[in-house]
């Protein structure tokens, strides 16, 4: 007989044999959503209940909202590999993973979220975030804390929407400050390290150097994916920067 979820929204409880204890008595703080980047939902349940795959999430969102949970809550899944926040390496021992179902960058463009499951990921967010008291800020996609190595859950992802639903840390991309010049690829300098730092505070995996170097790109990049949907090119040009600062004054008025 099959676990009871955790959760009240999921529908069954389907066990992955991909988990272990979580480390250094760990608890969840934060929310990693992901999409399943395979063909078809029943593949990607497949694959993450194989024990060869070695990789794993607590929930899996269906694209009509449907919610199958595979992991405890209690246990650490398998689901964020190498990544960091705010300093913190083991992501994987401090969160909740949930994949969307979703067949990702097909043919190098995003696939769209339909309604009933970006509805269905809210409320389960909210649920998840409510027993385990995570911050708004600290629901993440996997881009945010793999820059460079992951792209998902991708632009096509509306978090303006989470954000309306109740989840998530958002603001709508800023207006520019007056000749605020935009930092790319091969920049140094002052303003490049204060574009660094302001990623760093905000909890980016980026050194603080002034050089605009390829990780920084991949940064802004991810940032880009989850604040600035419509242009993520690796540019941290006016816009950008003042919606970063728009996030981080935010998140000090609280």
């Amino acid at each position: 007989m099959n676990p009871r979820p955790d959760s009240p929204l999921a529908n069954r409880f389907l066990p992955s044999p991909n988990h272990g204890e979580r480390r250094d008595g760990r608890t969840p703080d934060c929310v990693i959503l992901h999409y399943t980047g395979m063909a078809s939902g029943e593949a990607a349940l497949e694959r993450l209940c194989d024990p060869a795959a070695e990789v794993s999430c607590h929930y899996v969102v269906w694209e009509d909202g449907r919610i199958d949970q595979l992991v405890a809550e209690n246990r650490r899944a398998w689901h964020a590999g190498a990544s960091r926040w705010k300093g913190a390496r083991d992501i994987n021992s401090r969160s909740i993973g949930v994949e969307l179902v979703n067949p990702g960058h097909v043919g190098g463009a995003p696939a769209p979220y339909p309604v009933a499951q970006i509805e269905a990921a809210a409320a389960l967010c909210r649920d998840v975030g409510g027993r385990h008291a995570i911050e708004p800020e600290r629901v993440l996609a996997h881009s945010d804390i793999a820059p460079g190595r992951k792209i998902d859950p991708g632009e096509a992802f509306p978090w303006e929407r989470l954000r309306e639903l109740g989840v998530g840390h958002w603001a709508t991309p800023a207006r520019p400050y007056p000749r605020s010049p935009a930092a790319r690829e091969g920049d140094t300098g002052l303003r490049v390290k204060v574009l660094q730092s302001d990623l760093a505070r905000y909890g980016y995996d980026i050194a603080v150097d002034g050089a605009f170097g390829p990780l920084t790109r991949a940064v802004v990049e991810a940032f880009q994916r989850h604040f600035r949907r419509a242009k993520a090119d690796g540019v941290a040009d006016a816009e950008t920067i003042a919606t970063l600062r728009s996030l981080l004054d935010a998140l000090k008025a609280r």
